[in-house]
């Protein structure tokens, strides 16, 4: 165990690190002066980052060819589960999407992210012989569109986006002809046209508002210009830790999940920012590196979808706070806070060292 300690990313757990303490520090800014332990966002988040590092350790030091062996039972599991939510889901700002067990509440739909991921290695690595390009891409789509389904019913069109988002970047990193891609696209657009139709009011007044953030400004438009009004307030070295207006004084809605880094950029500023976007930079990198180097395409294929996984909420929720994409309710890796996002993250991050000492060690085999 102690050999595998050492043959880790010591730079991407850094990475990871730091993000934790930034995003800790801003939360403890934005909490509530005298609440408890059960009403403070900042102390639940310090339980969910130790629950979320259990699970990076359990990872980390667990072969990764075991997800492999239960990757379908995982991907079953999981649509029940979703399925589940659908009957007995409790509603939280307008999404059924959330399982009640006691005191906390899970939201199983992040975790059908990195169930997906994990399907989608094992289903291709396993029948990359038995399909050819045409059917491996159609029988994929299939398994990830009924998965996709259950959760624009719930709804919640931001992750179907990212769980599309994981099925388009492994497909296509297992190689796509011209022809087969551009039935990808047109698939995608009769995808986006019934996704579209689903919607829900407020879903589709949240795209109306992004394409002009005019029509709307109390309304549906609200949200994305108090975020904006945030981020450009903060200047260039912030207003401090404790001191955002826009944050302290309730102006920005959902401060501590979806307008994290509005919080960020005010009371840290320009250079806060750019730190955190760096950081996800470094992150980013390592991830790449370590898909390049897996040893086998199982474990390419997981550190792909991870790395998609990771880019595509990363991409979202920055993109929403500074208005160039909708609102969608996407949380920010280990910065928003909430414990099912943060435990599935950071499970993902202890799958990836796992990878990079898997092949650190056969690397060393190699040179004995």
């Amino acid at each position: 165990m102690s050999h595998k300690l050492f043959r880790t990313d010591w730079i991407l757990l850094g990475a990871v690190f730091l993000l934790l303490g930034i995003g800790l520090a801003v939360l403890y800014s934005i909490s509530g002066q005298g609440e408890g332990f059960f009403d403070s966002v900042f102390w639940r988040q310090l339980f969910y980052v130790g629950l979320g590092l259990s699970a990076l350790i359990f990872f980390a030091l667990t072969d990764y060819h075991y997800l492999l062996s239960y990757s379908t039972a995982i991907y079953f599991a999981t649509l029940f589960i979703l399925f589940l939510v659908l009957i007995f889901g409790q509603t939280v700002r307008g999404t059924s999407g959330w399982l009640g067990l006691g005191i906390f509440n899970i939201q199983p739909v992040e975790m059908a992210k990195v169930a997906l991921v994990i399907f989608l290695s094992g289903f291709i690595s396993q029948k990359r012989m038995e399909f050819g390009e045409f059917g491996r891409m159609v029988a994929s789509l299939v398994f990830s569109l009924i998965m996709i389904f259950l959760v624009i019913k719930q709804p919640d069109f931001g992750s179907a986006m990212v769980l599309l988002a994981i099925w388009g970047v492994v497909i296509f990193v297992c190689g796509v002809s011209p022809k087969v891609f551009f039935l990808l696209f047109f698939g995608a657009l009769a995808i986006s046209l019934i996704t579209w139709s689903q919607l829900v009011p407020y879903q589709k007044d949240r795209i109306m508002s992004f394409l002009d953030p005019t029509r709307d400004p109390q309304g549906a438009g609200y949200n994305v210009n108090q975020s904006i009004v945030a981020v450009g307030s903060g200047g260039l070295t912030g207003k401090g830790i404790g001191h955002g207006s826009q944050s302290q004084l309730n102006f920005l809605p959902e401060k501590h999940t979806d307008f994290i880094f509005a919080s960020i950029a005010e009371e840290l500023g320009f250079f806060g920012s750019v730190l955190t976007v760096g950081l996800f930079g470094v992150i980013f990198f390592r991830m790449r590196r370590i898909a390049q180097a897996a040893p086998d395409n199982f474990g390419f294929l997981l550190s792909v979808g991870i790395m998609a996984m990771f880019f595509v909420q990363v991409f979202i929720n920055i993109g929403m706070n500074i208005g160039l994409v909708p609102v969608t309710g996407i949380p920010l890796p280990f910065l928003s806070y909430g414990g099912s996002s943060l435990i599935s993250i950071l499970a993902t991050i202890g799958i990836l060292l796992n990878i990079y000492a898997k092949k650190s060690s056969s690397m060393q085999v190699e040179r004995e």
